[in-house]
């Protein structure tokens, strides 16, 4: 199934954020590379003029981490953070090293397997494995 249509990704179509200022984080960039056949949610990582954007469409709180501050849409089904955890916390390398995937600019996998490892949980290792394996294949 293609992205644009699945619902979250119309969702997110629908908030119509400019590109450059925000990337598709969590388990969505192992969704868009095939290595995940669906995810509950997708977390977003903004700055400038896209958090300006998320900000006038939902109430600003603190983030579960402790760093930074989160929005919640559509009963959490999109989160929209200015900050990030696990190793990756310079929200302009997140975003200004994204891969554009069917007009999406989602988290490179090189930077998702860092966020994963640092997390540890169960759940993350084993897409840590997952991100391994694909990396590891010669040249798609």
């Amino acid at each position: 199934m293609a992205l644009s249509e699945r619902r979250l990704f119309r969702l997110l179509e629908k908030l119509a954020l400019p590109s450059g200022d925000y990337v598709v984080t969590g388990s969505g960039p192992l969704l868009a590379h095939g290595l995940k056949a669906s995810i509950h949610d997708l977390d977003l990582v903004a700055r400038g003029k896209a958090w300006e954007m998320a900000e006038t469409l939902g109430p600003v709180v603190g983030s579960q981490s402790g760093f930074g501050r989160r929005i919640a849409l559509d009963h959490g089904a999109i989160e929209v953070f200015d900050h990030w955890v696990g190793g990756l916390t310079d929200v302009d390398a997140i975003i200004d090293g994204a891969e554009l995937i069917d007009g999406i600019p989602f988290m490179s996998l090189k930077d998702t397997l860092i966020w994963k490892r640092g997390l540890g949980r169960a759940k993350d290792l084993a897409d840590v494995r997952l991100i391994e394996e694909y990396l590891s294949v010669p040249a798609r």
